[in-house]
């Protein structure tokens, strides 16, 4: 397989090529590094969104919008689709990289984690990353500084110059539309969590709805969980069966049917005290080859409907 951040590079160079077109826009630190503004200052899109999730997933998924409806009430959707979903999933997209420089404080995803390679994922797959570049997706309602840059290049081994931050809040379109499209990526890393082995995973095909922009960044990630938790459908097919398929969607915790916003509000928004296994994707199918098909998990489109205060 090609360095996953020198596929990432060439969709980066594409969201530059036409950055006014996506409304977004880029600039360069004075230590040579590159941000991209996907939606902090600038406004960002849809088109923005769905381009920055194939820059996460480091060009090996497909990734498109389409028309659902919530509660009977039109919404734009993600469709997400990948034949690599140990690589492109876990290695690259997973909002694993927890940056804290300086009192800044946001989360990394990209293929950017797998030339640091230090998360127990890459040791059970066996993959780092070896490249010049480094492109880390930054989830955050401000812009990255120098600091911020430089922590990266000497964390991933590469210079300054070579680091490409493509930067937004969750409270915007493209943190709409790239949470969107993780509902694949969750469900991957709940089997990974339960102990299956993610490369015997073959496919990962993936629907959610795009939850309406909040008004701040804390509403933004409790509706954006939800429209995960509460309204996304994945489809996965499998080398092997595996006995605890049905605790990967979120219907299997007991937490199931509290909206979001309750659950951080009850540990003061203290994410740490937060299970993991809340984050997964409301319904999930897996085909395993040659065995069984198994149906899983259940929607609710009511609460969805009162997240999204339709």
């Amino acid at each position: 397989m090609e360095s996953l951040n020198r596929m990432a590079l060439d969709l980066v160079d594409e969201a530059l090529d036409f950055a006014d077109e996506l409304a977004i826009e880029a600039f360069e630190l004075d230590n040579g590094a590159r941000v991209i503004d996907f939606g902090v200052e600038a406004l960002g899109g849809i088109e923005a969104g769905l381009l920055l999730a194939e820059i996460q997933s480091a060009g090996l998924a497909t990734v498109a919008s389409s028309m659902d409806d919530v509660a009977g009430a039109p919404r734009p959707v993600v469709d997400f689709s990948t034949d690599h979903p140990a690589l492109a999933l876990l290695c690259a997209q997973k909002a694993g990289w927890e940056l804290t420089v300086d009192g800044y404080e946001a989360l990394g995803s990209g293929p950017a984690r797998a030339l640091v390679a230090e998360e127990e994922e890459y040791r059970q797959l066996g993959y780092a990353d070896a490249f010049e570049f480094a492109v880390l997706s930054v989830e955050s309602d401000v812009l990255p500084d120098e600091a911020v840059a430089e922590h990266v290049a000497e964390r991933c081994d590469v210079s300054p110059e070579s680091v490409v931050l493509p930067t937004y809040p969750t409270a915007s379109i493209v943190g709409s539309v790239t949470t969107a499209a993780r509902a694949a990526e969750l469900a991957v890393w709940r089997c990974f969590e339960l102990g299956f082995d993610p490369l015997d995973l073959l496919t990962a095909t993936a629907r959610s709805p795009v939850a309406p922009v909040a008004a701040d960044e804390e509403a933004a990630i409790a509706r954006t969980n939800d429209a995960l938790a509460y309204g996304a459908q994945v489809h996965l097919t499998a080398e092997s069966d595996f006995d605890a398929f049905d605790e990967v969607p979120s219907s299997a915790r007991e937490e199931y049917g509290t909206p979001f916003a309750q659950v951080f509000d009850d540990v003061d928004w203290d994410f740490y005290e937060v299970p993991e296994s809340v984050f997964a994707p409301a319904q999930v199918t897996v085909d395993v080859v040659g065995g069984p098909t198994r149906s899983l998990g259940r929607t609710d489109e009511d609460l969805l409907a009162s997240s999204f205060g339709l």
